[in-house]
């Protein structure tokens, strides 16, 4: 049934924006803006679609969460080495006797990979067992994870350095018996760095000792939230300041705070693909090319269209899957900058060219002593962490017009 329901609201959020679309071409079509009460009711619209998207996603993470504790019991009720899941079924259990208190202080968390599946990153591996559940999480509050990067993994945080190219090399024709000039990439270095986040949070005994708790789930997602929010932020940190400008709109056109008129040549949609082309076809065609920008940002895109009447916002009706602008995903995230002033407000490129560094893995700690007068236990997960870019021509950027 729930997942009939589910069904069911993606059917209304596709109508509701075939509805959107509607309105809109009304306007285009006679040449003028939504009047207050279509804005109103576009408005309204646009609040449905988000809200049916958030409902349809509460709903199919219930069901996962269903899953995954029908899951955990099925692991409790196992015997060792009884079929090939037996090994993880057994890493559970012992993560399940260190929450509880077993006398041990760390739980390592190895880096368990399958070969055989080669979709997931740039590596073309996919973690597996609570690491993979932790990944998953950190994946989903973070956008920049989201589009692909590579994922660079040490057991040490020292500084290492990683070759950037800012040039490629290139060829030019030959006169038959004369020597071929040489023609050499530019190549630089960048220095990889980590920094230490930290995440803690505590137990009750009484729910420490409530076996039908889905612990394991529970830390995944919440150390998950918290450790992928501080990994995405730097990120796009990083990636803005790699990003040169693709396009930047000209003064006194109406860009400050948007992104023009889309009805009038040469602003609108045509910023978008004149951003699109900023970044050549190598890095355009690559599988982690894609859009990154604020949800204010995002507001104003989704209402661009071209000329004849296409939109730029193809928005998508699966859940889980990314909604696409000029056939490239696009997804959004807080910390890039809301339209304004001189602003780097949309990031468009080939996101592989950011290397994000994981440094020692993900470390999880529990202390019985930190919280002893209020009879909990205290957990603390940690990872060191940093992103840097390694070709200089790989992201582009958006630039307001400064007035």
């Amino acid at each position: 049934m729930s997942a009939e329901f589910a069904k069911y609201l993606k059917e209304k959020r596709a109508s509701v924006r075939e509805e959107q679309k509607a309105l809109l071409d009304v306007a285009i079509e006679a040449k003028r803006d939504l009047t207050a009460e279509e804005q109103t009711s576009y408005d309204k619209m646009d609040a449905d679609i988000v809200s049916y998207g958030e409902s349809v996603r509460k709903l199919e993470e219930s069901l996962a969460e269903d899953r995954s504790i029908a899951d955990a019991f099925a692991k409790i009720a196992d015997q060792p080495g009884a079929g090939p899941d037996a090994r993880k079924a057994e890493r559970s259990e012992q993560l399940r006797s260190f929450l509880k208190g077993n006398g041990q202080r760390e739980f390592d968390i190895p880096v368990e990979v399958r070969a055989d599946q080669t979709t997931s990153n740039a590596a073309g591996t996919i973690p597996s067992g609570f690491y993979g559940q932790l990944w998953e999480y950190m994946i989903e509050n973070s956008s920049v994870l989201q589009l692909n990067p590579q994922i660079l993994r040490t057991q040490t945080g020292e500084t290492i350095k990683l070759p950037r190219a800012t040039a490629h090399s290139t060829a030019g024709a030959v006169t038959e018996g004369v020597a071929i000039s040489a023609s050499d990439p530019t190549l630089s270095s960048v220095n990889s760095t980590v920094t230490k986040e930290g995440y803690l949070t505590q137990f009750t005994k009484e729910l420490l000792d409530d076996t039908g708790v889905d612990l394991e789930g529970y830390l995944a997602r919440s150390a998950g939230t918290a450790l992928g929010n501080a990994v995405g932020a730097a990120a796009v940190t990083a990636a803005i300041a790699a990003a040169s400008a693709g396009k930047t709109a000209g003064n006194g056109i109406g860009a400050v705070t948007s992104f023009g008129t889309q009805s009038t040549e040469g602003e609108g949609f045509d910023f978008l693909i004149d951003l699109f082309y900023s970044v050549i076809a190598p890095y355009r065609n690559s599988k982690s090319c894609g859009w990154l920008m604020s949800d204010l940002g995002a507001s104003q895109v989704r209402k661009l269209k071209s000329a004849d009447g296409v939109y730029a916002w193809v928005p998508s009706v699966i859940v889980g899957q990314p909604d696409l602008v000029l056939g490239k995903p696009v997804v959004t995230d807080t910390n890039v900058a809301d339209p304004a002033a001189s602003a780097k407000s949309i990031l468009f490129g080939d996101w592989s060219s950011l290397v994000v560094r994981i440094a020692g893995g993900f470390r999880f700690e529990r202390s019985d002593d930190f919280a002893f007068d209020a009879d909990m236990t205290t957990f603390r997960a940690l990872t060191r962490h940093g992103t840097v870019s390694v070709d200089a021509n790989a992201l582009k950027s958006f630039v307001h017009a400064a007035s």
